[in-house]
């Protein structure tokens, strides 16, 4: 077991140690009370017929520490967790897990505001890079950004569709001086060589197809029924068009990839925090 310790383990081993409050007609504890579990953990809060129930605080021995709601000594409700590197999450609980709608502050400052599932970012949310400003509005699955979704920057921002954690499909780049730069990314295809058959092919970053400049339009990715991903083969519609110094900018900004690896990091801290607390 992790040495960050555990409210599973405290749960085993609740009974055991100390406690100071009120007990119902079995001796079972009950109403408010304080409890020392042998690993170092503390609870202070509620009790029904011997489990943590209704609002209390659960501290771990490393700094860790859960306030909020329980429900048959699971974390279930409205409920802050902070953790030992600075990191927090404030929001919705169901049995034991991060799951409706919370805010997350990760160690690095970025932070996520939105709808969960089973411990992951599920829904609509809005991730914030701290480092660049920039911002993720839009769905994810499973902890991924997928789905209809704006890539906002300090002068542009990217309107179109996620896939994996990685645009694909029809979009368009806004930019504040009034143009759009509309076009596509494409999935390019990995060519082998004869000697590489049964090596696996490496991801390859989509690939940035303009298709021309306009004004303003009102093109959402909503309007899209269906994300169907072209192959890399470029026909004539798709090849560059000649684009303006604000459309070659937004070509290579988005293929820079503004902050995304920190967001893949602080998923594997959200991970680790899940396997070690247990949320």
């Amino acid at each position: 077991m992790s040495d960050l310790g555990s409210e599973d383990a405290g749960e085993a081993a609740e009974g055991i140690g100390e406690y100071e409050g009120g007990r119902d007609d079995e001796g079972q504890r009950h109403g408010f009370g304080k409890a020392r579990l042998p690993n170092g953990d503390t609870y202070e809060g509620e009790y029904e017929h011997g489990l943590r129930s209704g609002q209390g605080t659960y501290r771990f021995k490393n700094g860790a520490l859960y306030t909020g709601n329980y429900l048959q000594n699971k974390k279930h409700g409205k409920g802050v967790f902070f953790y030992p590197d600075g990191s927090k999450y404030e929001g919705d609980w169901v049995d034991d897990q991060r799951q409706g709608y919370g805010e997350y502050l990760y160690a690095n400052g970025d932070t996520y505001t939105g709808e969960w599932a089973n411990n992951k970012r599920h829904g609509q949310g809005t991730y914030v890079y701290k480092d660049t400003g920039s911002k993720y509005v839009g769905c994810w699955v499973n902890g991924i950004q997928d789905g209809p979704a704006e890539l906002v920057h300090l002068n542009h921002r990217f309107k179109g569709r996620f896939l994996n954690g990685k645009p694909l499909g029809r979009g368009k780049f806004i930019f504040d001086i009034g143009c759009e730069q509309h076009g596509e990314y494409i999935q390019p295809v990995e060519e082998k060589e004869e000697d590489e058959e049964d090596e696996p092919p490496l991801p390859l970053e989509p690939i940035w197809k303009v298709s021309e400049i306009t004004k303003l339009t009102p093109w959402s990715p909503h309007d899209e029924e269906l994300l169907i991903p072209r192959e890399a083969a470029v026909t004539e519609e798709g090849e560059d068009h000649p684009a303006s110094d604000a459309g070659e900018e937004g070509e290579e900004r988005i293929e820079e990839g503004e902050g995304r690896g920190e967001e893949e990091v602080n998923q594997d801290q959200e991970d680790q925090e899940i396997t070690d607390f247990g949320g």
